[in-house]
């Protein structure tokens, strides 16, 4: 898996004839003790570890979770209240998974966040990139499968919302096959629960050849260069596991903080109410790290020669799609941010914007933020939530299509260092141009 050649020298006979036969010793020296990893590497790049921590968060309590769990729309809700109640620290397993997925998906937001400030889909790491959306775009679906398990009011209907968007894009027929029937019912539930318990596994398997990409092409640093020898680089232990240990300590008591005193801050209280096909919520609202999406969903409250349903939809695929093509996008020689004095701002209104379109996204529809004016049937009217959705999207594609296309053209970024090992070293940590004073130097 690892490129280069390998340093690793069997101590006695036994080592010999296993490393002959299945060079898993080696495998491990060469992947996990001595791969030589930048040495400017910041708590940033920890998040990969953080990553797989909750992964296998995720798939033990979920295996455990669904040896209780009974997947019939008529049982479903009542077999979670068992868990709750009942099954011997079912109540922990259960807020263990469903925080966890939270934590999962800010853990994947900070991960995605570094690459595209430190340049790390360019290239020859435009696979790696790839793979890493493709994992991203598996937790969605896994995210939005294990929402609608629960059954409830929140469950049932955002089912409902959801398939019945993606089917006015692929049709009926389709939303049909989705569902198993004619509306979102018992089939539907048995099929995602298949889906959501299988799809980790299929995380898991993206994720080894993430990994595997990974370690082929070598990490890349906050300078956004290529080591030039082994003065540029650290082994990996005990340099860096090290980090990842301490890193994955403070984490889990942040985690252990939202499982113990604060399970449902970041769920939906109709989570706790029966789902009833015959009473519609007053407020659909998706987890929130979907929220963002679906803000950019509902921000196309109007038709442009397609349906404004059709297109809404078009646009948050398209939001997904885009991702995949970000390597080809930015046409910028410099990877980090750090040198790029124009995107660093371009980049921080982005994640601002993000953070933004995921809080509109939790909100009714129409909710006015500031009222200006009222209608003729006395509702308020002025900037609402939709107004601040459509703004949001227009600059995320932006920065996709347009600022990071252009920037690569005009602007001028800041001298990069000779080595790794000089930025260490050196005090500033950015190369000075000859006669000029250093210009101050934006981390992260």
């Amino acid at each position: 898996m690892a490129s280069g050649h390998s340093n690793y020298t069997p101590s006695n006979g036994l080592t010999r004839w296993l490393d002959e036969r299945l060079p898993i010793i080696r495998f491990a020296n060469d992947n996990l003790l001595s791969f030589p990893t930048p040495k400017n590497l910041n708590y940033w790049y920890t998040f990969g570890a953080i990553l797989f921590y909750c992964l296998v968060i995720q798939i033990v309590t979920g295996i455990v979770l669904a040896m209780h769990f009974v997947p019939n729309s008529a049982l479903a809700f009542s077999s979670v209240e068992y868990i709750m109640r009942d099954v011997n620290y079912g109540w922990m397993l259960r807020y263990m998974h469903m925080n966890g997925a939270s934590f999962f998906f800010i853990a994947v937001y900070v991960h995605m966040s570094r690459g595209l400030y430190y340049g790390s889909y360019k290239a020859p790491r435009e696979i790696l990139w790839i793979l890493g959306v493709i994992i991203y775009l598996l937790m969605m679906a896994t995210g939005f499968l294990g929402y609608t398990l629960p059954w409830s009011q929140m469950s049932l209907w955002g089912a409902n919302v959801i398939t019945n968007l993606l089917g006015a894009v692929l049709g009926q027929d389709f939303t049909q096959w989705l569902w198993g029937g004619f509306s979102v019912d018992n089939p539907t539930l048995q099929r995602f629960f298949s889906l959501h318990y299988l799809l980790p596994f299929v995380i898991l398997g993206v994720s080894v050849l993430h990994v595997w990409a990974l370690h082929h092409v070598g990490n890349n640093n906050p300078t956004g260069i290529d080591p030039k020898g082994p003065q540029d680089t650290v082994p990996l232990m005990p340099y860096y596991t090290a980090k990842y240990y301490f890193v994955i300590t403070l984490f889990t008591i942040a985690f252990a903080v939202f499982v113990f005193f604060a399970p449902n801050l970041l769920g939906h209280a109709d989570h706790y109410v029966e789902g009833n096909p015959l009473k519609t919520p007053t407020h659909i609202a998706p987890e929130w790290f979907l929220g963002a999406f679906y803000a950019m969903l509902r921000a196309i409250d109007f038709n442009l020669i397609l349906d404004s349903k059709i297109l809404g939809v078009l646009v948050m695929l398209g939001a997904i799609g885009i991702l995949f093509i970000v390597p080809w996008l930015d046409t910028s020689r410099v990877r980090s941010a750090n040198y790029r004095p124009v995107y660093w701002w371009c980049f921080w209104i982005f994640c601002a914007d993000f953070a933004m379109l995921s809080w509109v996204g939790l909100q009714p529809a129409g909710t006015v933020l500031v009222q200006m004016g009222v209608a003729a049937d006395g509702s308020p009217t002025g900037l609402n939530v939709t107004h601040l959705a459509q703004i949001g999207t227009l600059y995320y594609f932006a920065f996709f299509l347009v600022i990071m296309p252009l920037l690569g053209l005009f602007e001028t970024p800041r001298t990069l260092p000779e080595s790794i090992a000089q930025s260490v070293l050196k005090r500033g940590g950015a190369g000075t141009p000859a006669g000029a004073a250093a210009a101050p130097e934006t981390r992260i």
